[in-house]
């Protein structure tokens, strides 16, 4: 509250050093949150697409290893899964967006040739390559999407944050410092034109008891020259 800061020139300073300081801090934010909303909304059209692009791509893997099922058996197609040597490998960077941390995903060995894939060309047919194939795009895609999601996350959080502290500083701090500073420069006002009309009374009692004494002097002259020009008659008899 204004009334537990006491009024005193170096408060009212103090504050509106604080003001300037909290207002600068203000924009400052204000940049930062239009700034990650504009990449956020970039990202969020990177996800959408990427969302879309997982979906098609998980339907044509279905339709390729159901036909694979259908027309070699599930036991060739589980056989041929089992057969792989190598499995993916994931890998995580960091990269910095406006000052927030990113994961930047990397992978390797999702997209094999026939021989990496370790069932050989005997073992295998032009279906089952055809639905491996298109399950390595789907990991591909899964694997885009997942760091484009988590990037999405972590700015919509960053945003969320950013936007409480612009809040906070423009409802609740600076409000409540200009309040301060309005309270201590009345304060002050009401402290300088107590002080005038304070040196404005000794003033005035000081020119009344000069006047008073003026007087007092004037009427003692005039007593002691009728007290002369009384005295100087009788000499002269």
């Amino acid at each position: 509250m204004a009334k537990d800061v006491k009024p005193t020139r170096k408060n009212l300073m103090a504050i509106e050093d604080r003001i300037e300081l909290s207002e600068r801090g203000h924009d400052t934010l204000e940049q930062k949150r239009d700034g990650l909303i504009m990449e956020f909304m970039d990202i969020l059209d990177q996800a959408q697409d990427v969302r879309s692009e997982v979906s098609e791509t998980y339907e044509t893997a279905q339709r390729k290893i159901d036909m694979a099922r259908a027309m070699e058996g599930d036991i060739a197609v589980r056989g041929a899964a089992a057969a792989l040597k190598e499995h993916p490998e994931i890998t995580t960077r960091s990269k910095n967006i406006m000052g927030v941390v990113v994961p930047q995903i990397e992978s390797s060995k999702v997209t094999k040739s026939l021989d990496e894939r370790g069932y050989g060309l005997l073992g295998s047919s032009a279906r089952i390559d055809e639905a491996a194939d298109a399950y390595e795009r789907l990991l591909a895609k899964i694997i885009l999407a997942a760091e484009v999601e988590t990037a999405m996350k972590k700015m919509l959080t960053e945003i969320e944050k950013t936007k409480r502290r612009v809040n906070a500083l423009e409802f609740t701090l600076l409000p409540r410092l200009h309040e301060n500073q309005e309270y201590i420069e009345q304060k002050l006002q009401e402290q300088e034109r107590e002080e005038i009309f304070r040196l404005k009374k000794i003033k005035d009692k000081k020119e009344r008891e000069e006047a008073e004494a003026e007087a007092e002097a004037e009427v003692a002259d005039t007593e002691t020259a009728e007290a002369a020009d009384a005295e100087t008659p009788e000499a002269a008899d």
